[in-house]
């Protein structure tokens, strides 16, 4: 675990996907994990974006991360999707509308399913949010 946690604050984007799942999951090791992650939290900027279906949220967010790219910035993205009724995992897949920035390095984009929660949003998105 302490090197999944050590590549993950490195930046390893595979790693940080791990971390992720293992939180989402609500798997044995996910209060030791944000254990270690809550104290490198805080630095980071967290925007919020909703709407109805079709409205734009996939093409506003990814100008938003041109502008960030532009300005040097960092991007971390989590598309929260309606789940599955048989696995539970987001079926739309905001994440492939914006597939022109899944090569670079400075931009993190994961898509997770609601997983029934009101409002569109799942338990572990705070979490996520903290371990981006």
């Amino acid at each position: 675990m302490e090197k999944l946690l050590n590549n993950a604050f490195n930046g390893d984007p595979r790693s940080i996907g791990r971390l992720i799942s293992l939180v989402e999951a609500d798997t044995p090791s996910a209060k030791e994990i944000m254990k270690q992650v809550y104290p490198r939290t805080g630095k980071a900027k967290i925007i919020g974006i909703t709407g109805s279906p079709g409205a734009g949220k996939s093409t506003f967010v990814d100008r938003l991360i041109e502008q960030f790219q532009a300005e040097g910035r960092k991007v971390g993205v989590i598309a929260i999707d309606p789940s599955s009724p048989f696995t539970g995992g987001a079926i739309l897949g905001d994440r492939l509308r914006m597939q022109g920035h899944a090569l670079n390095e400075n931009v993190f984009i994961r898509s997770m399913g609601s997983r029934g929660h009101l409002g569109g949003v799942s338990r572990s998105t705070h979490e996520a949010s903290l371990i981006l």
